[in-house]
């Protein structure tokens, strides 16, 4: 079965980090991009940053340039978000997706996603 878990969520004060991952079972993720988004309430979902197969380029939203870093260990078949100096307006659940071809920021352009995990920055 085809999956992606998302995993590291949770409440932290502003200024707090995090680091998310992207776990994949039942394929490989060396031959697909991966994205991360965001939902916050009320909210459409925004593209965060995501990053090629080959870790050879990635993207990031302007609202997270500079605090959010995207990885990936394709020998522990998982992608990291680290997210560093968090704000309140980062609160969402963030989701993790696939697709086998170049990295996208839209998130029509990927097929296979993960559950999500819930993010909130609070004092």
């Amino acid at each position: 079965q085809v999956q992606l878990v998302e995993s590291g969520g949770g409440l932290v004060q502003p200024g707090g980090s995090l680091r998310l991952s992207c776990a994949a079972s039942g394929f490989t993720l060396d031959y697909y991009a991966i994205g991360w988004f965001r939902q916050a309430p009320g909210k459409e979902r925004e593209g965060v940053s995501c990053i090629s197969s080959n870790n050879g380029s990635t993207y990031y939203a302007d609202s997270v340039k500079g605090r959010f870093t995207i990885s990936r260990d394709n020998a522990k078949n998982t992608v990291y978000l680290q997210m560093n100096n968090l704000k309140p307006e980062d609160t969402a659940v963030y989701y993790c997706a696939s697709r086998r071809a170049t990295p996208s920021r839209l998130a029509g352009d990927y097929d296979n996603w993960g559950q999500g995990t819930q993010v909130t920055v609070s004092a």
